[in-house]
């Protein structure tokens, strides 16, 4: 319980300005709240009353988050934008400056759209909860049609809902509930009809019912530190590589990697860090091209992993890869500030992303200069300029309606 005074006996302003409630991106690419006076930082309307919010609540669009008492004057400090709040800044009771983060939330654009929130960290709690049944490719030599001939998608939801781990009670384009996905459809005789799909997997190697999976986590993990915050896919990583600590080589560009690999020049265990390749900076292409060259430097005996604010589908592979940082290089992301030689940490067990220098250093390092001119110009990408300046963090969906939450 907090110990500030009760709301009753006090006049209680309505922030008046929502445009001034400071919401900014910090550092790990969560929105701050910051406060807009000197004042006291009240959790609760009073000291037998709980907190208006908690790590992890969902909060909407203009519900409070805290009071902020000046002058024995309450003021109730607003959410500007639906989220999930992850940090709480401040403690109860503490004197705040003008502009001090008090909160930190992470928006998304699913969250603007239908009032569902998702971040990375649900992702990761999800992979963490359902085990991995599948081995298609990268993870396996299977491809999709291995996978259907197996008992594909229908088996994979009848063992999912008969496990708990699918909400079955859901609106579906086949009617409620996703049993009608136990079924799938087959000509008989130029007629369509429905027929049950296997009980059993018919190809344990491709795919295995919850309750006997290839391993007890789906391989998506979070990772997290002072160079912003990132998704690793682990499972078609050998464990033996999910922890790689080496020097960086920087690179705005895949070209410029695969030109210095074709030059001779990795020899020993590196990090290669490629940068403006978030959504702000071309528009967060699939990076393909770099994995086929990771490979074979990893078989060739080197320890090896990517760190990058841009994207791989399903590419990864068997490097370890840091995707999806945020903030991205050109929203000012400390993956900006990276230089060759920097010692960079991924551990995808420990779930951090770091480099080797102190805060101070961080700070007084100047951020990566703009990306390569063929990002912007040429090709038509010029008409979608104004996109790219305005769209937001690729955790939050990279939204271009910036107003509405990001």
């Amino acid at each position: 319980m907090v110990n500030g005074p009760a709301l009753e006996s006090s006049c209680l302003l309505r922030d008046p300005a929502p445009a001034a409630a400071g919401v900014d991106e910090g550092a790990n690419g969560f929105h701050l709240v910051k406060s807009k006076w000197v004042a006291t930082f009240y959790r609760a309307p009073s000291p037998q009353a709980p907190a208006f919010v908690e790590v992890g609540d969902a909060v909407e669009a203009g519900q409070t988050l805290c009071v902020l008492e000046m002058m024995k004057m309450m003021n109730e400090l607003t959410a500007d934008v639906a989220g999930v709040v992850r940090e709480i800044l401040a403690e109860n009771g503490e004197t705040v400056q003008y502009g001090q983060p008090l909160f930190a939330s992470a928006p998304s654009a699913m969250a603007r759209a239908s009032g569902v929130i998702l971040d990375l960290q649900d992702f990761a709690d999800l992979s963490e909860a359902v085990p991995l049944m599948a081995k298609v490719y990268p993870n396996g030599l299977a491809d999709v049609n291995h996978f259907h001939a197996a008992g594909g998608l229908g088996f994979a939801i009848g063992t999912l809902l008969d496990a708990g781990l699918l909400h079955g009670d859901v609106l579906t384009m086949m009617g409620p509930g996703l049993d009608h996905y136990r079924q799938e459809p087959e000509l008989d005789h130029g007629a369509l009809r429905w027929k049950p799909t296997p009980q059993a997997s018919l190809d344990e190697q491709i795919l295995r019912p919850a309750e006997r999976p290839f391993a007890p986590e789906g391989g998506l993990r979070l990772v997290q530190g002072n160079l912003g915050r990132a998704v690793v896919k682990t499972s078609a990583v050998d464990p033996q590589y999910h922890r790689i600590e080496a020097p960086a080589r920087v690179f705005d560009s895949q070209q410029a990697f695969v030109d210095a690999f074709k030059a001779g020049e990795f020899t020993a265990d590196t990090v290669v860090v490629l940068t403006h390749q978030g959504p702000a900076a071309n528009g967060m292409p699939e990076l393909h091209k770099l994995m086929p060259y990771l490979g074979v430097l990893q078989s060739g005996g080197l320890r090896v992993a990517l760190l990058t604010d841009g994207r791989l589908s399903g590419a990864s592979g068997k490097v370890l890869a840091a995707i999806h940082v945020v903030p991205e290089t050109a929203a000012g992301g400390t993956i900006g500030k990276l230089r060759d030689g920097d010692r960079v940490r991924i551990d995808a067990q420990a779930g951090s992303i770091e480099v080797d220098l102190s805060a101070a250093e961080l700070e007084a390092r100047p951020q990566a200069g703009p990306g390569r001119e063929e990002a912007a110009h040429g090709m038509g990408r010029e008409l979608f300029h104004v996109f790219r300046a305005q769209a937001g963090g690729s955790e939050s969906g990279a939204t271009v309606l910036r107003g509405l939450g990001d």
